[in-house]
């Protein structure tokens, strides 16, 4: 019997561009286990993103099937993926999507008001190292101020999975590693489900398990069982 928390099994997504068929994933087998650190990793194009959004609820798959929980996510009706997202998904993109006009607690709140049981805004923004800016806008915070605010959103909300899309790709080396070491916390730290998708395969040795996407497929998965600490990875 499998176990595992997260099932991909033989998922397709396919587009169709006019009277031309694109698959944008062909067929994908993985697995991904609860409260592990889990890299998606590829070239631009090969579908990582599609299958981030398939397992975030933001995007359903042609065929196959995806198992959250022991759920089966890709029957979910429209109304079903939309609870799906507010209570289950914490999500980080590259642009942290902040309000402007809401301070970095405001920002941290309104995530929490859509969800059951959501975390103290505090809490959420003491985690990632921000209990000195709660009160400050996004524009008064750097670059690497606002990921953490959107990070701090997301765990708010206390959800199963954490699904981050190159989350340090707007942020510089040092900043970058500094958010990849939170993340890294979050599933060592807190039993998080953490999922990132990256095209830096340098950071590969930090995960608990690499799933290398190809052309629309898991190419390889590489079990990693002595995670290295984000500090001790250069690139």
């Amino acid at each position: 019997m499998d176990n595992s928390y997260i099932r991909f099994e033989n998922v397709v997504k396919q587009y169709n561009m006019g009277e031309v068929p694109i698959k944008a994933v062909d067929g994908a087998d993985f697995t991904i286990d609860k409260g592990k650190f889990t890299i998606i990793v590829g070239p631009s194009g090969a579908g990582k993103t599609t299958v981030l959004n398939m397992l975030g609820g933001m995007d359903v798959c042609t065929s196959g099937t995806i198992v959250v929980d022991d759920v089966l996510v890709s029957d979910f009706n429209r109304k079903q993926l939309t609870m799906y997202r507010r209570y289950d998904i914490g999500f980080v993109f590259q642009f942290y999507n902040l309000i402007q006009n809401l301070t970095a607690k405001e920002n941290v709140e309104l995530a929490a008001q859509i969800c059951k049981d959501p975390m103290d805004a505090l809490d959420a923004l003491d985690i990632v190292g921000l209990s000195h800016r709660v009160n400050n806008f996004p524009a008064q915070l750097s670059g690497g101020e606002q990921q953490r605010v959107a990070i701090a959103r997301a765990i708010a909300k206390n959800p199963k999975i954490l699904l981050c899309d190159e989350p340090t790709g707007a942020l510089d080396y040092v900043t970058g590693k500094q958010i990849l070491k939170i993340l890294q916390d979050m599933a060592r730290k807190k039993g998080i489900t953490v999922v990132v998708i990256t095209h830096n395969s340098a950071i590969c040795p930090m995960a608990d398990r690499v799933i290398h996407i190809r052309n629309g497929k898991a190419d390889r998965i590489d079990e990693n069982p002595n995670p290295t600490d984000i500090e001790d990875i250069e690139w």
